[in-house]
């Protein structure tokens, strides 16, 4: 079974598709590919890991990583599960204002006197 992204899109309330998203490859997680599974299972878990180039943790800058793809095996389906998903940095503790800021949206200073208040 699949969605088509059209369908994906169109059932979401605020969809966020741009094309920097795609520049930097995903951070791959791969779930119940045990160490000690079968052979099969290790011959996927290495195509998909060959799929996508290797992330240093040591040297990735957070930044760019914009996206995540998941996927789990169910061993008593025998089926895989593919989950892809949007990453967004979200600045946590400061005030409205200065949040508005930090995404270069320009606020409406219109009801201020200074630009203190809205800091």
């Amino acid at each position: 079974q699949y969605s088509l992204v059209r369908d994906v899109v169109s059932a979401l309330k605020r969809h966020r598709m741009h094309e920097q998203q795609f520049l930097h490859p995903p951070l791959l997680v791969l779930g119940n590919f045990g160490a000690r599974a079968r052979m099969e299972l290790r011959l996927m878990a290495g195509m998909f890991q060959g799929m996508f180039p290797a992330l240093n943790v040591h040297r990735v800058n957070l930044n760019s990583i914009r996206r995540c793809l998941l996927i789990s095996y169910d061993a008593d389906s025998q089926l895989l599960e593919l989950r892809h998903y949007s990453v967004q940095v979200v600045p946590v503790g400061l005030s409205r204002g200065l949040r508005k800021i930090l995404r270069e949206k320009f606020p409406n200073l219109g009801r201020m006197d200074d630009v203190s208040q809205l800091l």
